[in-house]
């Protein structure tokens, strides 16, 4: 039985993800259902806590991992894809980015400073000059020389002190992996456990930017997918613009980007309206409900929303590419899956 494979017009070809089969009404399993490989695609995926959302993009990323010519970096904040380094040339990297991935006047807000106040202002100089210097940009060179600046002591304590802080999330590294290592070879799945939100938010601009950036400026012959769980927790500042970016301009350098969150409604609306795919599993929350119906395409005449199955492992997949929606029965993962939750039983 021919495979339907979503995000590719009919009659073409090329690599494809198998995701998994329709869905009869009888609950059956009809014939297999695919994505398409071989060109760029933005993504969404949702669902409430407990449906298979984070089964479902590690099933995306195995597909892509066994891909030629294709390769997943996940972002992952809740340990769930360490499975994926069991593949050929999977690992698993302790989240750390260069601090010269953030450009000087992005350093205010990942600092929680103000950049019209004086503290704010000073740091946002003070990476400027010493991204000029000969030698790395590193925490302690920026706060070297906050020390050694002509400011009001009260002004040089504060942003010494929020550098303490973002020192404390250890993921600044002048030895982290570049963005051609990550995007070259197998999987890469992000381990970003365990740290705070505006650490999140830094790891999400410098990973979502330094894909694109990368794509821009250097020729490569593996196109990366960047998958993102728990999204919403990457985009609460500063990493919006970098993903805005992905949805908006990433399709002629090669990226593709999915994100996959709980809280549809938590996303900046550029995620939803420029995915040409959407994966959605069930929702119960008015407000992300109202968040998945408000991006309905005009081609269909259902109400998306209301017609997501119920169940675990089941979702409803909007195609722009056939202009249609299919209700789908994912496959099981064939690597180990970390999302499940635990249970009083199993200990």
């Amino acid at each position: 039985m021919a495979p339907y494979v979503l995000g590719r017009e009919p009659g073409t070809g090329g690599p494809r993800a198998h995701l998994g089969a329709f869905l009869a009404r009888d609950g059956s399993a009809g014939a297999p259902v695919g994505i398409d490989l071989d060109g760029p695609h933005a993504g969404v995926l949702v669902g409430k806590r407990g449906t298979g959302k984070s089964y479902t993009l590690g099933v995306l990323a195995e597909e892509i991992a066994m891909t030629a010519g294709v390769s997943p970096v996940v972002l992952d904040p809740m340990g769930a894809f360490d499975g994926l380094a069991a593949l050929p040339g999977g690992r698993v990297l302790t989240a750390s980015i260069h601090p010269d991935s953030l450009p000087p006047d992005r350093w205010p807000a990942i600092a929680r400073l103000d950049p019209d106040q004086p503290p704010g202002s000073l740091l946002w100089r003070i990476v400027e000059t010493v991204a000029d210097e000969p030698g790395p940009v590193s925490i302690p060179a920026i706060r070297r020389a906050v020390t050694d600046a002509d400011v009001p002591v009260e002004t040089s304590r504060t942003v010494r002190n929020h550098l303490d802080l973002l020192a404390a999330w250890d993921v600044f590294d002048t030895d982290a992996p570049s963005i051609d290592t990550i995007v070259g070879g197998g999987p890469t799945v992000i381990d970003c456990r365990s740290l705070p939100p505006t650490a999140l938010d830094a790891i999400g601009y410098a990973i979502a930017r330094g894909i694109y950036d990368h794509c821009v400026n250097a020729a490569t012959d593996v196109f990366p997918w960047l998958l993102v769980d728990e999204a919403h927790a990457f985009l609460d500042g500063i990493a919006a613009d970098a993903f805005r970016t992905l949805y908006t301009r990433g399709r002629a350098p090669g990226v593709s980007v999915v994100c996959a969150t709980q809280r549809p409604s938590a996303l900046p609306p550029v995620t939803v309206s420029q995915s040409d795919l959407v994966i959605a599993h069930r929702l119960t929350d008015e407000r992300d409900v109202e968040a998945l119906s408000t991006a309905q395409p005009t081609y269909l005449a259902t109400d998306l929303a209301r017609t997501v199955p119920a169940g675990v492992g089941r979702a409803l997949v909007v195609d722009d590419a056939t202009e249609d929606a299919q209700t789908v029965r994912i496959r099981e993962r064939r690597t180990d899956h970390g999302g499940a939750s635990p249970s009083v039983s199993d200990r």
